[in-house]
């Protein structure tokens, strides 16, 4: 004790680069090996809803030059479905790699490499020879998974890193000490054969930061600096309870363990990634925070897909970053609708239809007064120029309550009509589908009416009123006259 003494003492003055001011460490963290796990108990009551306590102290944004999105979309994303084939992981492996563009913003995509159909999805997407997103593994912290990592080559590996007591000492045993040396050996035998890891530590929003993450941590950073290859650190806050509150206690604190480990674990930024779950609603939220302060990388999953509730969305991420950043850095995101389309069709998961940006509702509006708004300018009730951005064009849903605009505005979108072919809610086949759907709700209909039910009748009323289908107007007709008497 008297040496770590002497040193505490001692500590070294240093220069913050980031505030360009002089700087002593205030602490110091050494593994904090209990007797009994800390269950934080004052904030994890099991039998009462979790606690949110505050301390005020607060963190600064950090936000790292460079960020990018994760994918475990064949990996978490597929522990609560049926697992995808062959055929559909590089299918959509395809697909990741045109939606993150030209300057690879999807930068991995992890697998399972247990089964023969993991691997061989495995093969044959490396054989693809896309830079990004990079195909990594996700392994146990086993020297048996490790061999399988050799056998295929692969560059890198996630190990998964238990590192809230939960886990240390309910599920595997061990004293806080006994797991930070298993891991580290793992870790070790993995940077021995030149292959990078990706620490998943796995709880670590119930874990206890400074007595066991952060050291922890820079043991790994150690191992870094020896074996000159880099080391991942993933916080994974695998039950949800992460928040992203100013002033809230670690190890809830989103802000407050990503300062914790770019600060006191010097972990730097591009080695920083959050995997968040969707247990309490904040996986977006709280991914957007880990950017905010210092994670480059957010893990995430197709349309959120993946254990109990969810991982937090790709293409959420997508959007978050064009928000934060300005731009969408070469990501194509008319790719997500293609995605979304694969998935219903030919995967058969059906998208919940009120799911932002791919569910089938997303940007379809209802009420009447809406409907008009639309008609007169979409920007007043669309989030963005969705048709641009997704192939998606705004739609009105023909209900009781759509009235004379919504029923134009559904025709003119639903048949791509050009500006100047566009009907208006006074034109006879208008008023006439008016007639007919409000018929429809009378006769005591409590549905909204289908695509196939609306085409059916425009048809039928435009061969009761001698009129071209919407779009055949203008084929047929030879003049803008013509056309008007036409409509």
């Amino acid at each position: 004790m008297a040496d770590k003494s002497e040193y505490f003492e001692n500590r070294p003055v240093t220069m913050n680069e980031h505030n360009n001011l002089l700087q002593i460490e205030e602490h110091m963290f050494q593994l904090q090996d209990v007797e009994k796990p800390n269950a934080f108990r004052n904030m994890f009551p099991y039998d009462e809803i979790p606690k949110i306590p505050f301390n005020d102290r607060v963190v600064p944004h950090n936000m790292p030059k460079e960020i990018w999105i994760t994918d475990t979309t064949f990996r978490d994303g597929q522990q609560s479905r049926a697992p995808y084939s062959t055929e559909q992981i590089v299918k959509i492996y395809d697909y990741l790699h045109r939606l993150g563009g030209p300057n690879g913003m999807i930068r991995q995509s992890e697998f399972f490499l247990y089964s023969q159909k993991d691997r061989d999805a495995v093969y044959k997407c490396m054989e693809r020879g896309y830079q990004f997103p990079e195909v990594t593994s996700w392994i146990r912290a086993s020297k048996e998974d490790f061999k399988l990592v050799k056998e295929i080559g692969m560059k890198q590996t996630g190990i998964l890193v238990s590192c809230s007591d939960y886990h240390i000492f309910l599920k595997l045993r061990m004293t806080r000490r006994q797991a930070m040396e298993h891991y580290l050996s793992v870790v070790r035998d993995c940077l021995e054969e030149g292959i990078s890891v990706r620490c998943h530590l796995e709880d670590i929003t119930r874990a206890d930061i400074y007595g066991y993450v952060v050291p922890f941590c820079q043991e790994l950073m150690k191992l870094s600096e020896q074996y000159k290859l880099p080391i991942v650190v993933r916080a994974c806050d695998t039950m949800g309870y992460g928040v992203n509150y100013p002033g809230a206690v670690i190890p809830r604190s989103v802000q407050g363990i990503i300062y914790a480990l770019h600060t006191h674990a010097g972990v730097p930024h591009k080695w920083i990634e959050w995997h968040g779950h969707n247990d309490f609603y904040k996986a977006v939220s709280n991914s957007t925070t880990a950017w905010l302060y210092g994670c480059s990388g957010i893990n995430t999953s197709l349309f959120g897909i993946g254990e109990r509730t969810g991982n937090t969305p790709l293409e959420a991420m997508v959007f978050e970053y064009a928000q934060l950043r300005g731009d969408l850095n070469g990501m194509d995101t008319t790719v997500i609708t293609q995605l979304a389309e694969y998935y219903e069709k030919e995967i058969g998961y059906e998208i919940p239809p009120r799911t932002p940006f791919v569910g089938r509702n997303f940007n379809v509006t209802r009420a009447g007064i809406h409907a008009d708004g639309l008609l007169k300018n979409e920007e007043i009730y669309n989030i963005f120029d969705t048709e641009k951005f997704l192939n998606r064009p705004v739609l009105c849903a023909v209900s009781n309550t759509s009235g004379l605009a919504g029923i134009a505005h559904w025709i003119n979108t639903y048949y791509h009509l050009k500006e100047q072919d566009q009907l208006d809610k006074g034109c006879d086949l208008v008023r006439a589908l008016k007639v007919w759907v409000d018929g429809e709700y009378a006769a005591g209909r409590v549905t909204v009416l289908t695509d196939e039910e609306l085409t059916a009748q425009i048809r039928k009323t435009c061969t009761e009123l001698a009129i071209p289908m919407p779009g055949e107007a203008a084929e047929r007709l030879p003049d803008t006259g013509d056309r008007e008497a036409g409509a």
